[in-house]
């Protein structure tokens, strides 16, 4: 099962909001390339960087900071926020970038029809939602779509992949919604990643149990930066054979 380091960029900074609120944001580190290599150095194979910035702007911002990441490390790197047609994640996968991760746009069925006969799986759907409602814009939006409802629309689109965040946990260091995510797992032919409170070292070994039932990894943020858990263990918790 993969472990994945995140790192979310805001005014050129590592930052974690919690529940996706700008005003509980938290400033780690001032260089978010001395991050991606920490992470590399501890093992992990794909980072996942968001740009929040981006994210409710609906355009690139730190389009610079993103390829002088892709540049700094020898790992894969996936990406999202702000990408709104084609052509961004076009050059986006030009600039090196593994995975492109789309979440606003994800609602327009013809869009991402398009995008994932194009892009294969290139192309990641950022599935966030609270109550099990999505929402949408850098979290500032609710919409009257159900999670489960949106994962199945993006299985019978030909999507590969679904980043699954549960809004209410995400940054609060409370553990993982393991019930809104076993609802998300039952959508046949469609790989489904966790994110959202992810905590303790507990928590990771409740996320690799759920395996078997098709859960392919998660992805790791504020539990990280607080030191609640380390990278190093957690891939080998989920690098166990069952």
């Amino acid at each position: 099962m993969k472990v994945i380091p995140a790192i979310d960029i805001k005014g050129g900074k590592v930052v974690r909001l919690a529940q996706g609120k700008a005003e509980y944001e938290t400033v780690y580190f001032e260089s978010p390339l001395e991050v991606a290599g920490m992470w590399a150095a501890q093992g992990a194979d794909l980072i996942h960087v968001v740009d929040l910035d981006s994210a409710i702007l609906g355009r690139p911002k730190n389009l610079k900071l993103i390829k002088e990441i892709v540049d700094s490390v020898n790992v894969k790197i996936e990406f999202g926020g702000g990408i709104r047609d084609e052509e961004m994640v076009q050059g986006l996968i030009d600039a090196g970038i593994e995975k492109v991760v789309i979440g606003t746009r994800a609602l327009e069925e013809d869009f991402i029809s398009k995008a994932s006969k194009r892009f294969g799986d290139r192309i990641v759907v950022g599935i966030d939602a609270k109550d099990g409602m999505v929402l949408t814009k850098g979290w500032l939006f609710k919409t009257e779509m159900k999670a489960v409802d949106l994962a199945e629309k993006m299985a019978g689109l030909g999507v590969k992949t679904i980043n699954y965040t549960d809004i209410s946990r995400d940054g609060m260091l409370k553990g993982p919604n393991v019930d809104s995510l076993k609802k998300i797992l039952k959508v046949k032919g469609i790989d489904i990643i966790a994110s959202g409170g992810v905590s303790t070292i507990e928590d990771v070994r409740q996320l690799k149990a759920l395996e078997g039932v098709g859960l392919k990894g998660m992805i790791i943020g504020k539990a990280l930066y607080e030191k609640t858990i380390d990278l190093k263990e957690a891939i080998r918790v989920c690098s166990q054979k069952e």
